[in-house]
């Protein structure tokens, strides 16, 4: 973090299933003058702060929430909002003093109650919120979720209110930055209302951010419409967002050429080539922290007996990212040689090459060693994607099509395309993967540890194929609680390594941000994350 208090390392952050845009159409600007209608996909969940983990949902509650902190647009810093200061002398506890003036849009006032409640009902294992580990390094969590068995308290006693204005956290070890965590939308306060009319909220939620939700219809619009009286710095410059649902993101890139969307956030990789003579300026091509990957299902014993740690490796040595990045994506990727993202830089954590020669081409090595460790399972191979936007068969049937090039069968990878994103990752979520499955990482914050933990930690909050390694977990563990940014990245760095040698998920290729807008709007730009900074829009 970068306050007075904090060091550079964090938790656990948001799994995110990449882009999954779906069908629309209507004129642009949405049903008023100001609006400006944005492609979108319909969230797997309802969007609580604690139960979304995906990139549909998380755009929602960028939008209709502030926290402690916010992650900066441009840089990912994580800077203070509600937070006026969070002080520690020892990286363990820590005191939480919010600034005055902030209150949801239903007038109530944002305390420190708000954020305790809206914590401990995220951590509490009965209410089943995806991203209770976030809240695992609170002393007591053990007791609200334990591993096993049922839960023995109802608040974290690690969580106390002293005031209005102040609460105090005390973690189950040293954490130097915990506090640059909080960015993060579990950590988002929440009002009375959430819990007394837990479904009317559901239905309409209520928050703290420059928008509230104005109407929401599955399949078609989410109406978010600017917060006339949102005491924050960073006021929605337009009259609203229209986030319209389209289940292809060639078919809202055709609508906003035609004038008939304002915005779209992933251009179709169909379209790559032609997208900069269609848009000119107006077409967005940037690095983000975006890495597409493909997990195994670890908790199928095919996929995780003896041997198979050869037969994923090979996999990987049998996919040919240098042209399936040229070829499909116009260069607007590039072949993976880590599980993180060039973006971090050094001091991020970045290191080129950790993967070392199973990220790289090599057919006649793939062949063998798919041979030594038995083969694939059944003698075939399937890999799992949404098939809601147009670009992921593409680049699934060019994978394939390199696996069995390399393996000289034509028959031992195939694509296995499942309808919709929210039907996607319920199949993953129920552990009904048949065999490896597209896994897009978004970051949170431009650190290391928001690459790992999430994924491939034990019980990680975003660990879909359910991999364990002891060996990952401790350096996980004494990386997090290093107060030196040397130290801490050489830990994470040797806990890529045991990756390397397992590989639970193939890393295949850093991804840039994309994006196109019509000349209805201006000061249009995505965030680090590359997701569009809607609050920043001006319509003309």
């Amino acid at each position: 973090m970068r306050g007075a208090t904090c060091a550079k390392w964090a938790v656990c952050a948001v799994a995110v299933a990449l882009a999954a845009t779906a069908c629309g159409g209507g004129g642009s600007g949405g049903d008023g003058s100001g609006v400006v209608s944005s492609s979108w996909g319909d969230p797997q969940n309802p969007v609580e702060p604690a139960n979304t983990n995906e990139v549909q949902g998380g755009k929602v509650l960028e939008m209709l929430f502030r926290g402690l902190k916010r992650y900066d647009p441009k840089t990912g810093a994580a800077e203070n909002v509600i937070a006026d200061k969070i002080e520690t002398t020892d990286s363990k506890n820590y005191t939480v003093t919010l600034k005055s003036g902030w209150t949801f849009s239903n007038g109530e006032k944002v305390t420190a109650k708000s954020f305790v409640d809206a914590w401990n009902y995220g951590a509490q294992l009965s209410n089943k919120q995806r991203n209770a580990a976030f809240f695992q390094y609170i002393d007591g969590y053990d007791q609200v979720h334990p591993a096993s068995g049922a839960a023995k308290a109802k608040a974290m006693s690690g969580l106390v209110v002293k005031d209005d204005k102040t609460f105090t956290v005390k973690l189950n070890q040293k954490f130097s930055s915990w506090p640059d965590t909080l960015g993060y939308s579990a950590f988002m306060p929440l009002p009375q209302s959430f819990f007394t009319q837990h479904d009317a909220w559901l239905k309409k939620p209520v928050g703290n951010g420059p928008y509230v939700v104005d109407s929401y219809t599955k399949g078609s619009v989410m109406k978010m419409r600017k917060w006339a009286k949102y005491p924050g710095k960073d006021p929605a410059q337009n009259a609203g967002i229209d986030l319209r649902v389209y289940t292809d993101n060639n078919t809202a890139y055709t609508d906003l050429q035609a004038g008939n969307l304002d915005l779209v956030d992933d251009v179709p990789a169909a379209q790559l080539k032609n997208a900069q003579a269609d848009l000119g300026d107006r077409y967005i091509n940037q690095p983000a922290g975006i890495i597409q990957a493909l997990t195994f299902p670890m908790y199928d014993k095919k996929w995780n007996k003896p041997g198979m740690e050869k037969v994923r490796r090979g996999i990987s040595m049998a996919i040919n990212r240098e042209l399936i990045t040229n070829e499909i994506f116009q260069k607007t990727r590039t072949p993976a040689s880590d599980w993180t993202s060039p973006v971090l830089g050094a001091d991020g954590g970045y290191k080129a090459g950790l993967c070392g020669d199973a990220c790289i081409f090599n057919a006649a090595k793939a062949k063998q060693l798919v041979k030594e460790g038995g083969g694939l399972p059944g003698g075939k191979m399937t890999i799992t994607y949404n098939a809601d936007t147009g670009s992921h068969k593409d680049w699934i049937d060019a994978i394939c099509n390199s696996v069995n090039n390399a393996l000289d069968n034509d028959k031992a990878c195939v694509g296995n395309p499942v309808g919709t994103f929210a039907d996607f990752r319920n199949k993953i979520t129920a552990r009904q993967m048949p065999g490896p499955f597209r896994a897009g990482w978004q970051m949170d914050y431009p650190l290391i540890q928001n690459f790992l933990q999430p994924l491939y930690y034990t019980n990680g909050s975003s660990n879909d194929g359910v991999w364990s390694n002891p060996g990952f977990d401790k350096l996980v563990n004494e990386a997090n609680a290093a107060t030196d940014t040397k130290e801490a990245v050489g830990k994470f760095q040797d806990a890529e390594k045991i990756l390397a040698e397992q590989m639970p998920g193939i890393p295949l290729w850093y991804q840039n941000g994309s994006g196109g807008y019509n000349d209805r709007i201006t000061n249009v730009s995505l965030n680090s994350f590359s997701v569009p900074v809607y609050n920043e829009i001006k319509v003309s």
